[in-house]
């Protein structure tokens, strides 16, 4: 426990005990302290405002709630404790309480940036979740880059979580996929072949029919239509399917589980459409069966049923949700494109109906990106002339930049992305100044094992006093309730703004501080900070799913 949580958990105890003794007049749950670190070190370590916030709650003065804290508070890291004005309260952290933070994490090695386990429910993220009739465009990769540093955020915070892929299998996108294919496949063995009007035109389908053709020839060709549409849709299904897991793989994203729409259709879809019917949820209008949406802030009625019999994406997606909610999980949280923002209120509408909390369902909306190259707007591709997919920018930009610059910004702001800057081995390239500040910790230690010096097991921190020192110490004593907040918050860009600016106090701190000719026991200490930020860059980075090279 960092310095931070011991005076919040002191005040927190003061204040039981106050109420135990009659001073303060007792409350069921006690407010968040909420302390914050002074502009000014003459200031203290710590202050808060806590007294003055809780003056109503406990109907006492400010000041005298602070001093009621300050006498009942005993702690061996605080100096003293002084109340300023109404009743802000700073505190002041004894000299050595610096030095016995950083042995402590020193000591922690690699579990510096794990916290320790919330609860025992499960949280479900759910993300991406992309057609499997064509690969992955730009968009989606914002989607699986917040998605993975999500999960990869809330685990390192001690929550309990499991990823999933909803793979929309059923419907009419699958029919356009095997009509696609189908004319695609024909048109290989010279037949003409009118293409379908609303079919999928992208050079990935043509790509799709060759690895068909590749493995089985003509041998569908004679097969009467309908007998070599199934074939073809189901073989190109398998094919999709398959890249788009290879493409995820690649950009580091993995599922728990990959969750199939057909296993819905049709047992699932109607035993929740005859749930909601049967409590009145649902009615009958025009032939159609009419979800009562309206009723839970949608801004009008949705059909879940058409004239014909054929259950809507509402339908299958009301099944999918109460699914979700019937395993059990304490949270689900859904990632979503920002064009799916009405689709919210039906969603959550179905499931209050179903009886289920719809506040435990959170979906977390993703804005657009816009890539740019040269300074000017890039909307296609050159090879396909359709969208430009994940893939390509993988191969333009790499993995470690796609990911970060993805990450930089929060997911409900446009992403403007600066596809040369990406690319660029330069210090205003911010994936590319982080390494390089791992790339040069790991060269430090090469040069000081040729050198003959190593770190002790109880290395003199206390030797370690100057500004850039203390910065560095000071900047990663933040990282684990940047971790936290990030978890809580689902703000990936914390991390990434987080280590990016540890980078630049570590760049700070090589510019001032030898570690080679200076005293040993210093060098020493110094070489042992040194290996807690290389961890610490490390352990950020692959939350973000980013690399750290040791050699740039």
């Amino acid at each position: 426990m960092q310095s931070k949580d011991k005076i919040t958990a002191a005040i927190n105890e003061a204040v039981v005990s106050a109420m135990k003794d009659g001073v303060l007049n007792s409350v069921e749950e006690l407010p968040p302290v909420g302390l914050e670190v002074p502009p000014k070190k003459d200031f203290g370590d710590f202050a808060t405002n806590f007294a003055m916030k809780t003056a109503k709650l406990f109907h006492t003065s400010p000041r005298k709630i602070a001093e009621e804290i300050k006498a009942r508070i005993n702690s061996d890291i605080i100096d003293k404790i002084e109340i300023a004005g109404a009743g802000f309260m700073n505190f002041y952290l004894k000299s050595d309480v610096i030095y016995r933070e950083l042995k402590d994490i020193y000591d922690a090695g690699e579990n510096f940036g794990q916290l320790p386990n919330k609860n025992n429910t499960t949280i479900q993220i759910e993300y991406v979740s992309a057609n499997p009739t064509g690969l992955l465009h730009v968009g989606h990769g914002r989607g699986a880059a917040a998605g993975s540093a999500i999960v990869n955020i809330m685990r390192a915070a001690g929550y309990n979580v499991e990823s999933e892929y909803y793979i929309n299998d059923a419907g009419n996108q699958m029919d356009k996929l095997a009509v696609s294919v189908n004319a695609r496949y024909l048109e290989q063995f010279g037949k003409e072949v009118d293409f379908p009007e609303d079919g999928y035109q992208g050079a990935d389908i043509i790509d799709t029919t060759k690895r068909i053709i590749a493995e089985h020839g003509d041998k569908f060709l004679s097969l009467p239509d309908n007998e070599r549409l199934k074939i073809l849709g189901d073989l190109a299904y398998e094919d999709k399917l398959l890249e788009l897991k290879q493409d995820l793989e690649k950009f580091r994203v993995t599922f728990d589980v990959w969750f199939s729409e057909r296993t819905l259709h049709p047992d699932k879809v109607n035993a929740a459409i005859e749930t909601l019917k049967a409590n009145g949820s649902i009615y009958e209008k025009d032939g159609a069966l009419w979800l009562a949406s309206t009723k839970y802030g949608d801004d009008k009625d949705r059909v879940v049923v058409r004239a014909n019999g054929e259950a809507t994406y509402l339908a299958a997606d009301i099944a999918y949700h109460k699914n979700k909610f019937d395993r059990g999980f304490g949270e689900l949280i859904n990632l979503w494109g920002a064009d799916h923002h009405g689709y919210i209120p039906r969603v959550k509408a179905a499931m209050t109906m179903l009886g289920y909390n719809a506040d435990k369902l959170k979906i977390l909306l993703l804005q657009m990106v816009s890539l740019y190259r040269g300074g000017e707007l890039v909307k296609m591709s050159k090879r396909t002339g359709n969208a430009i997919s994940m893939r390509e920018l993988m191969e333009e930009v790499g993995t470690d930049a796609a990911r970060y610059f993805f990450l930089m910004r929060s997911t409900d702001s446009q992403l403007d992305f600066d596809l040369d800057l990406a690319k660029s081995q330069s210090s205003d390239n911010p994936v590319y100044y982080i390494q390089y500040a791992h790339a040069r910790i790991c060269s430090i230690f090469r040069q000081t094992k040729e050198a003959g010096l190593t770190i002790d097991d109880a290395p003199k921190f206390s030797l370690m006093n100057s500004s850039a020192e203390i910065d560095l110490i000071n900047k990663i004593f933040e990282y684990p309730e940047e971790v936290d907040k990030a978890a809580t918050e689902y703000a990936p860009q914390r991390i990434a703004r987080y280590v990016y600016d540890l980078a630049s106090t570590f760049s700070s701190f090589y510019r001032d501080c030898r570690i080679l000719g200076v005293d040993e026991d210093l060098a020493k200490a110094r070489l042992a900070l040194l290996k807690i930020t290389k961890h610490t860059i490390k352990h950020a980075l692959n939350l973000l799913g980013v690399s750290a090279p040791d050699k740039m």
